[in-house]
Formats: structure tokens, sequence, C-alpha cells
């Protein structure tokens, strides 16, 4: 019952046309890093039913890929590759056509007890659950599984079926070598290294990445991988050139290397300025994109690098976002703390890298879930309703900007407070299209839906009123 008056809801302003051209109230809580218990707050929201002009429609043509079959098609190469036309990017597919990457992050079983019991009572087996699931994915209007995926279930069922999810797999491959070398240790969400500083300039790195891009030959002819991201939420930063400096090892080569930059620029610890720190990242940051992505496309030259998946302050840093853009097809971005997306930032992100970007984290949490949501950078809100009009909100505001290409939803499934050994930003919080027992959350669903199945005609339709505006 709950679920139909969502639905009529939606309906209703959209056919009645209440409240178009304006936005709303959400109440939620903002996610800051370091600060706890923020107090609720008003947030403007705005829907597809608040689109003045727009008339969305219930069904679409998509191909196996979810690329839309009724825009012009491009030149076909086999493979995902990107493309600008006009003031827009796009994605375009093997066959031509063009594709914005929506897609579902960690598509994979839970590892907790309750996870392992309701999958056996409501799949019964793991070929059955990625049908099942496949198939809830699709009828969403997603079009794909992002990183942190079963990818081998996911291959597996591409071989067997026409419609397919799309795949983007994380390589790891700054902590993979951190685990190998030592001196890595857990933080939420990510990776940490000695003073926040990785080991790129480490000759062994080199050699490290060039092992493991050598597994990349088997994936070479796989048309349903869209790409790689070679890590996550590395720690490029204005804390670098300090902590490279004053890492303990004196013969370290990160430490060598920033006492070289310094003597180079002529000055001295004392003298260092902001302008210098982000100079440095930005070095930091090219070195390491330089050596992954010349590893990746050695041994597999057909999909695309999607970068390092950039966070907090590193993608604000116009140096770091450049240097992702000279060697990165695509800027991947985990984007949280902002209810809406920054027009400006965005514009930022397209004129630093001239490379388009897509989201590859971003998620609201719902405290009606029986959820703490203490844990995750997300926004908390209180029902499933008010996720979905979270997802329309921001989502709209990367379809309005040219330089977007994709989003990620983070995550398939909700934290398990029982699970054991879990990373520390995944603890207990509803960030997942389904619960604990693979039941999806269908007031969120249904918004995710509404937008996904009608993205292609909201670009175009963004594109006519920034074009009628000039």
């Amino acid at each position: 019952m709950k679920n139909s008056i969502v639905i009529l809801f939606l309906l209703l302003l959209s056919q009645f046309g209440y409240a178009q051209g304006s936005t709303f109230k959400v109440t939620a809580r903002p996610w800051v890093k370091g600060q706890k218990n923020l107090p609720w707050k008003e947030y403007d929201t705005r829907i597809i039913a608040q689109l003045d002009g727009f008339k969305p429609t219930g069904k679409v043509r998509v191909n196996k890929y979810g690329s839309d079959l009724d825009a012009p098609r491009h030149r076909a190469t086999g493979f995902f590759r990107v493309e600008r036309t006009g003031d827009r990017w796009w994605m375009i597919d093997p066959d031509g056509y063009r594709h914005l990457q929506k897609v579902v992050v960690g598509v994979r079983l839970g590892t907790s007890e309750r996870n392992k019991q309701a999958m056996l009572d409501k799949f019964g087996t793991e070929e059955k659950w990625i049908e099942g699931t496949a198939r809830m994915i699709h009828s969403l209007g997603f079009s794909g599984a992002g990183s942190w995926s079963n990818e081998e279930a996911i291959a597996s069922y591409n071989a067997s079926h026409k419609e397919v999810l799309t795949r983007s797999i994380i390589l790891n491959l700054m902590s993979g070598y951190g685990k190998k070398r030592g001196g890595t240790y857990q933080l939420p969400g990510n990776t940490g290294y000695p003073n926040q500083c990785i080991f790129v300039f480490d000759p062994e790195f080199e050699t490290y990445c060039d092992e493991m891009a050598q597994k990349l030959v088997a994936n070479k002819t796989d048309k349903n991988i869209i790409g790689y991201f070679s890590d996550n939420e590395l720690p490029f930063g204005p804390k670098n050139l300090e902590g490279y400096l004053t890492l303990k090892n004196p013969n370290d080569p990160g430490r060598l290397y920033a006492e070289s930059w310094l003597k180079q620029q002529g000055i001295t610890l004392q003298q260092i300025t902001d302008e210098h720190r982000e100079e440095f990242a930005g070095v930091v940051a090219e070195r390491y994109y330089k050596v992954v992505s010349e590893a990746i496309r050695k041994y597999d030259p057909n999909h695309l690098y999607l970068g390092s998946r950039l966070h907090g302050k590193p993608k604000f840093i116009r140096q770091i976002v450049e240097a992702a853009g000279r060697y990165c097809d695509v800027v991947a971005i985990n984007y949280y703390g902002a209810w809406t997306p920054s027009e400006k930032t965005m514009k930022h992100w397209g004129e630093w890298a001239q490379k388009p970007f897509i989201i590859t984290e971003f998620y609201t949490k719902g405290m009606d879930s029986g959820l703490a949501n203490t844990t995750g950078a997300g926004f908390t809100v209180q029902t499933q309703q008010e996720r979905g009009y979270a997802y329309q909100h921001f989502v709209l505001g990367l379809l309005e900007s040219g330089n977007c290409v994709g989003w990620h939803w983070f995550r398939y499934q909700d934290n398990d407070p029982t699970a054991k050994g879990v990373d520390p930003s995944n603890l207990d919080s509803n960030k997942g299209l389904v619960d604990n027992e693979y039941n999806l959350y269908k007031p969120l669903a249904d918004a995710m839906k509404e937008l996904n199945i009608n993205a292609y005609r909201l670009a175009d339709w963004f594109d006519q009123q920034s074009t009628n505006s000039k």
C-alpha cells in the first residue's frame, strides 16, 4: 500500500504538473569527514515530475548493452569508447550506439550468515541468484555492474544471455603492490599508506603493474567490459610533499624524489607554499597515471582506462585532475558531501581533464531500513521514498552537465552489522538496492527506474534547454 502511494504521488506530479519548474524540501543529515551527529537540514530537491515541459516515457528502445537505439548511430569499433558530440560527451558502445553507464556497485553475494541463509532461501544457487539479480538490474534501467562485483558469475551470465551486464573491473594496482611491499593498512573506504604517501616512486611498482596487467590479455576480446579502474581513492593531495619529505626511511625512493624536487624548485622546507603542495600532488598523480595506464594498455588496448576513483580533496585540485585527463579515457569520481552536484565543479572537471567523467560512488541512506546508518559518507534521509527523490535529484544534476557519461550507485546490498571482517565504512548502513534478505527497496527502485529509462531523453532535453537559453 505504501509503495502504491509513492507511485501515485509521482504520477500525479507528472500528469497535473504540480510544482513543475520548482523544487521541494527534503530533510537530510549531511556527512562531513570527522564530524558525527550533524544536525538535519532541509535541501532543495528536484525530481523528473518538476521538469517543466519534459514528458517522461515508460519504455525505451535499448540494445543488449542498454544503449540508445533511437539516436543516430556513431562509428562502431567493437569496444566501448568515448566521443564528444557538440557540447556533450557520450560513451559509444561496441555497435556504435550512444551509451550512458548506469550501473550498480558491488553486485555480489553477502558474506554474513544471514546473507548466506537468505540466498539459499530466496535463490537456492549462485546461478539462480545472478539470473534473478541481472533481471532486476535490467528492469530498473541499469545496464551493468561496477567495482567489487562477482566478475566470474557475471561473465558466465553474459556468455549465455543476449542482454548482458556491462563490467567495470577494479585492479587494485597500488594497494596490491602495497600489500606485497608492506606498510599499508585499512582505512574506512580505502587503503592507508605511510604518511598517506603511495609507493609510486618505487622502481618495483612499475614492474608489479606490468606483471599484474599481463592477466588482462584474457579480457582483450570481451565486448561486455567497458574498462578498468586501477585503484580506489588514492591519497593524492596537498599533504603529499611534506609527507614524502618526512618518511622515516631516508633512502625511501619517494623521500629521495621529493627532496630532489624541492631542490629543483630552489626552495627550503620552510619556504613551501600551497602552490608548491598542489604542484607536487600533480607530479605524484602524473607518475601514477603514466605507469598504470601504460601497463593496462600494453596488454589490453581495447578497453577504456577509467582512472582511480578520485575522492575528497583530490577531485578539487586542478593539477591532479589534469594529470588524470592526460592518461585516462574517462575520469572516475567518487562524489560525496554534496546534495546537489556542483555545476562549477563539474565544469572544472571537464575543462581540467579535457575528458568526460563518471560518478563511481554516491548513495543516500534511509532510517526506515532499521539500520543505524552511522558509517559511510552518504546523506541520511528518513524514508526509501526520500532516497528515491535524492537519486533523481542528484542524477538530474549530472545529466545537466554535458561532461558526465555515467553514474554508479553504491551499492547492491545493505551493510550487515553481523558481518565479520568488513571495511569499517561498511558496517551498519542502508546503502543497498536490496536489504540483507535480498528484498528490493521498491520506493527507491521505482524512482531509479523512472530516471534511468528516461536518461537519454533527459540528456537531449537538457541540451535543448541549453540551446534555447543561448
